[in-house]
């Protein structure tokens, strides 16, 4: 069941069009900035956008920070409310269910699919970032160490520290997009519209997103799921500062389990007429 999914997802247009467009945005950003030799300035713009004037291997971090506040919530939001819902509503569930396949085996299909999704959009952008940037954004005459900021300016690290970082930023990334899609699943549990779920997980994510910058909502900003996405940024720290990672990484493995549950819960005792 699992190799069905994903040849699905392999075979799908959607696929292949989402990973194009997520790795299109952060190369039209490079080709500005190598046109231009501008960056940004401090506390505006995504992270290390200035940084990679200097080294461009720095460009794959810049690439995550450009395409997670939206685009990659967006699409994973897509193919987590696609999940069942788009089985009812092209009326496949019954007969996917009529089969012997049990209905937690499909929806385990359905995550694993899901997982190997997320993992290859932030490995594209990433890798794709990365030649981006060594292409355009050569380093300096020389240097010998890639610097990175932490906020406007930071220690130096060796090429080796720096492809580390970027790795863990990866995983980190990764599994914050976990969240988002164990939230379009179990909406996608509920509804036959794979619509109405892709949209309600953005409703969620965008109403986190404004109580993260409410003052009035501090008492529930931890909490939310969107508050620590960008914690990644203190892997490029030196030293790195584990408080905010652990906590969105504690945060998220909340939020994944919780909703990876109720929608088994709902799911399996759920009356499939489509």
């Amino acid at each position: 069941m699992i190799a069905v999914e994903l040849r699905k997802l392999y075979r799908r247009p959607r696929t292949w069009v989402s990973l194009a467009l997520l790795c299109g945005l952060p190369a039209t950003v490079a080709v500005f900035l190598a046109t231009t030799r501008v960056g940004t300035g401090q506390g505006q713009g995504p992270a290390f956008l200035s940084a990679v004037l200097a080294n461009g291997s720095l460009f794959a971090a810049a690439a995550l920070a450009i395409v997670l506040p939206i685009f990659l919530p967006v699409a994973v939001a897509i193919v987590g409310g696609d999940a069942v819902a788009g089985e009812a509503s092209a009326g496949m569930l019954r007969y996917l269910l009529a089969r012997p396949v049990g209905r937690t085996r499909l929806l385990v299909a359905k995550l694993v699919s899901m997982v190997v999704f997320v993992i290859g959009a932030v490995v594209a952008v990433a890798v794709s970032g990365y030649l981006i940037g060594v292409s355009l954004f050569p380093p300096q005459p020389g240097t010998t160490t890639v610097s990175v900021v932490a906020s406007v300016s930071g220690p130096t690290l060796t090429p080796t520290q720096v492809v580390l970082r970027i790795g863990a930023a990866m995983l980190y990334v990764g599994f914050s997009m976990l969240g988002v899609g164990a939230i379009a699943l179990f909406l996608s549990t509920l509804t036959d519209s794979s619509l109405g779920a892709t949209l309600g997980a953005l409703a969620a994510l965008v109403t986190s997103q404004i109580l993260v910058t409410l003052d009035a909502a501090a008492s529930v900003r931890p909490y939310l799921p969107t508050r620590y996405w960008l914690a990644w940024i203190d892997f490029f720290r030196e030293p790195i500062l584990w408080r905010d990672i652990e906590r969105g990484l504690g945060i998220q493995a909340v939020y994944v389990l919780v909703f990876l549950a109720a929608a088994w819960a709902n799911f399996s005792t759920k009356d499939i007429t489509a």
